[in-house]
């Protein structure tokens, strides 16, 4: 017993010392500091909500090759559909370019006041303006292109099937956010890793830009995004933005913790900076003619005059708010859309095109421009 106790005693102090070295509460040491909470994404909030719930579900039913395009179709059934029934399409243009445009097209809207809208797909890409690489300037001439055509009459955010006549039978399919979804995933699948993307659309197809938008950036995290809005650039009237989100089902785009995203004017101006706040690897440049009588008369109802009152300090406002990454363009007149049918136009004498194209560029001389 004797000779053993020295040896016990040495692996006692042994133990003890190991366990002061180990335990930052016997030493002067202090403790690590905790690990700083990850940024949210951009738009997580309205991934919680639910606005990406049918990214991945669909596919098309056909693919088939004409020309230099793909047209993608997806037939019938619980997924994607035009306003009456019809077969929604999309289509691709690959120039083996590192670059992307994904074009919303415009075409009316429908709802319980007014149902004015498309409502068919065509297959293919229209040669007119920003879809036509031949067009001589045109700064997005050798990119890629997604082309998605509109006909559900809801902007590209509804979710919701009709029976006007009690009947049992749907008489409007407005699924907007099913042929969004179904067609940026034929985006995703046919570019995976582009450079840059310019999102953009005219009409119905620049209101469907900002609902798009969250959608191309779960698909693409980290792809630096410029956001082309033509003549939809949510100028509006009392209650109009709500009585579509209620009747088309498309609360998932407006994010609940933003009260004023919807202004009591009826305008989307929060709305563009709440978004612009969400996402600093984004940039807008809208655009609209000072009073644009498709928007002004036929579906906002508030005349060119009130709307022109309203669109110039509006942008202006939001350029005040993000003075690196918004702009505007402003023309006289009353015209509807320009990146098709307008592309020329000039205002202080820098055309649609060029302006776009100053936009990409980077360059400084990318400014708002006002007739």
């Amino acid at each position: 017993m004797f000779v053993r106790r020295p040896l016990f005693l040495a692996l006692a102090v042994l133990t003890l010392a190991a366990c002061s070295d180990s335990d930052n509460t016997l030493t002067n040491d202090p403790p690590p500091p905790p690990e700083p909470e990850p940024e949210p994404a951009p738009f997580a909030e309205l991934y919680e909500q639910g606005v990406d719930r049918y990214l991945g579900l669909y596919t098309p039913m056909t693919s088939e090759t004409e020309g230099d395009v793909v047209n993608h179709a997806f037939g019938a059934g619980d997924g994607p559909r035009c306003l009456t029934g019809g077969e929604y399409t999309m289509a691709t243009r690959d120039q083996g370019s590192a670059e992307l445009m994904i074009f919303l097209e415009g075409g009316g809207a429908c709802w319980s006041d007014l149902c004015s809208a498309t409502e068919t797909a065509a297959p293919g890409i229209p040669p007119f303006g920003i879809l036509n690489p031949g067009t001589p300037g045109n700064p997005v001439a050798s990119w890629n292109t997604a082309y998605l055509p509109y006909c559900d009459g809801s902007i590209f955010s509804g979710d919701i099937d009709i029976d006007l006549d009690d009947d049992g039978m749907t008489d409007r399919y407005q699924r907007g956010l099913k042929n969004l979804s179904a067609a940026l995933d034929v985006v995703a699948n046919s570019f995976p890793s582009p450079e840059r993307i310019l999102l953009t659309g005219n009409s119905a197809g620049g209101f469907g830009t900002d609902y798009a938008l969250p959608l191309v950036r779960k698909l693409f995290p980290d792809t630096p995004i410029e956001l082309v809005n033509d003549s939809g650039v949510g100028i509006s009237r009392p209650g109009l933005i709500d009585q579509f989100v209620e009747e088309w089902n498309a609360a998932a785009f407006i994010p609940a913790s933003c009260d004023d995203c919807i202004g009591e004017d009826g305008h989307l101006t929060d709305y563009h900076k709440w978004q612009l706040g969400e996402d600093d690897n984004l940039r807008l440049g809208f655009m609209s003619t000072r009073q644009d009588t498709v928007i002004a008369d036929v579906f906002v109802g508030i005349g060119g005059e009130a709307f022109e009152a309203a669109l110039i300090p509006e942008m202006e406002e939001l350029e005040a708010a993000y003075p690196e990454r918004f702009r505007s363009f402003i023309a006289n007149g009353n015209s509807h859309t320009f990146i098709q049918a307008q592309f020329d136009l000039a205002v202080q004498g820098t055309s649609v095109k060029e302006w776009i194209g100053l936009m990409l560029d980077g360059s400084a001389d990318w400014v708002s421009l006002i007739d």
